[in-house]
């Protein structure tokens, strides 16, 4: 246990789940809701500010830009701080950020609203991971990070459609206030709940960035950001995959959406445990999986019946995330802060590239199962860049 690691046994739980977890974890179901429901409001978004809706599609880069520059950029500052302080910090921060995308008046200041309310999210995730395996003994680390994890599995099942609803029905506005709101109610848990630490006054933003000289890091990231954009190129386009090819009616899509939610809860819980059973079988399962799943996706997504058990498979590949966000601690070494926060950073790279590489093919003419090909061409490249990181470490045992 580092020296900023909170006390086990000063932390209340019931039937194994600490209520530092569900304040933590009530954080990240705030988070993944502000961060989906906005792709299910952005005709509204257009219409009451008065520009298409492709162009209202850039507050969705906006937020996914400060994800990518937030993570690494706040980790490195806050290392030092106590990590119950930069909790609170970074859920005011993002409070902020969605109270201010609810009330701006213009476009251009939702945008940057946005990218405000995203600069916190990896780093959120990042720290809360860390806390939450300070919390427990070694052997649990994985079943902790994915109990926390498990807030930003459930936005996607009940979080994002309900937040999507109330937009639709009281105006997109309201949507972010409902997430302002989440993010209140997570200060107050975590100011209850979570138990403060004294920090780390040997840490430094140049022994954060250390972790960067660390080729391992590299090698786990490039897992996350090339194996896990199979996951994203599919699920950018499974509205049209699902009414164009399966045959489904547009009603039906936001049930198979939560199906979809399904999966990653049920993914988040099984790799948990396989976290804790072993790191690098966890991931490698999980990039093996991932194949299987979206070479099904492509073969047969023109069954309706298939098609409901395509998305609850690819959104069980979520199993890896637990398993690669603790090996990512462990080979950063000093530097946990930064690393733990990158996780997040490469997932939304994840998302963007397999987003565009699906969206290429597809445009090419290809088809709109020909997503399920391009995520399992980088679900093998992700399998390469794995099997690179466990020859680096068999040899590195050698020497």
């Amino acid at each position: 246990m580092s020296d900023t690691a909170l006390p086990s046994h000063s932390v209340a739980r019931f039937g194994g789940v600490s209520m530092a977890e569900v304040a933590l974890a009530v954080g990240g179901f705030g988070i993944g809701t502000g961060e989906f429901a906005i792709m299910g409001l952005l005709p509204q978004v257009a219409q009451d500010l008065a520009v298409s809706v492709p162009r209202a599609g850039i507050v969705i880069s906006a937020y996914a830009l400060g994800v990518v520059v937030g993570a690494p950029l706040i980790a490195v500052i806050a290392a030092r701080y106590a990590r119950h302080t930069v909790l609170l910090t970074l859920m005011a921060l993002f409070a902020l950020g969605n109270i201010a995308s609810a009330l701006v008046p213009s476009f251009g200041l939702l945008v940057t609203a946005r990218f405000l309310a995203g600069l916190p999210h990896g780093a959120y995730f990042g720290v809360a991971a860390l806390v939450a395996a300070g919390m427990v003994a070694p052997h649990q680390r994985g079943r902790a990070i994915g109990r926390v994890m498990m807030g930003l599995t459930i936005a996607t099942l009940l979080g994002t459609p309900l937040a999507a609803w109330f937009g639709q029905a009281l105006g997109w506005r309201a949507a972010f206030a409902i997430v302002g709101g989440i993010s209140l109610l997570t200060i107050g848990l975590i100011m209850v709940f979570v138990p403060k630490d004294r920090g780390n006054a040997a840490s430094s933003p140049l022994r954060e960035l250390g972790a960067l000289k660390k080729l391992q890091v590299w090698l786990t990231l490039g897992i996350c950001a090339i194996g896990c954009g199979g996951m994203f190129a599919t699920f950018s386009y499974i509205t049209p995959a699902l009414t164009e090819v399966a045959g489904l009616s547009l009603s039906s899509v936001p049930l198979m959406l939560s199906v979809f939610g399904a999966g990653m809860i049920l993914g988040n819980i099984i790799g948990a445990r396989l976290a804790d059973w072993s790191l690098l079988k966890a991931i490698g399962l999980g990039l093996v999986f991932n194949l299987a799943a979206l070479l099904l996706f492509y073969a047969t997504m023109h069954s309706p019946v298939m098609a409901m058990f395509n998305i609850l498979s690819i959104g069980f590949g979520f199993l890896m995330v637990p398993a690669m966000q603790t090996r990512l601690m462990d080979v950063a070494g000093d530097a946990q802060t930064l690393a733990a926060a990158l996780m997040h950073s490469a997932f939304n790279l994840a998302n963007a590239l397999g987003a565009w590489l699906g969206g290429a093919a597809i445009a090419a003419g290809y088809g709109w199962t020909s997503t399920g090909l391009v995520g399992a061409v980088m679900a093998v490249f992700g399998i390469g860049i794995f099997a690179i990181s466990v020859a680096v470490e068999r040899s590195s045992r050698r020497i």
